[in-house]
């Protein structure tokens, strides 16, 4: 019993440390990381999400920082109503994943 109990004991422990790689980063971060020119100007990883997606909306918008790198994570609606998912590389722009949303 004292092995399985280990075994959860170090598998709850892997699992938990992957989630806290990744951090919301609030409104006052984001800026400064933007004015430092650590991360692009919001408006040009918005442009570069939407030319993934012509004609869609953006519905939200969250910077997160996961493994020391600067996540833009972008949600769009196109024009026929489908939800896209996307993540953009914040500081070069790049998109990482672009998938529709379940």
């Amino acid at each position: 019993m004292n092995k399985l109990t280990t075994l959860f004991a170090i598998t709850a422990l892997a699992a938990t440390a992957g989630i806290a790689q990744a951090r919301d980063l609030g409104p006052d971060e984001a800026l400064k990381l933007r004015d430092a020119g650590t991360i692009q100007h919001f408006d040009q990883l918005n442009e570069a999400a939407l030319a993934k997606h012509p004609g869609s909306k953006i519905e939200e918008t969250e910077l997160e920082e996961e493994y020391g790198r600067y996540i833009y994570q972008v949600e769009l609606r196109d024009a026929q109503g489908v939800q896209w998912d996307l993540e953009l590389d914040a500081g070069n722009g790049q998109v990482l994943k672009d998938h529709q949303d379940d």
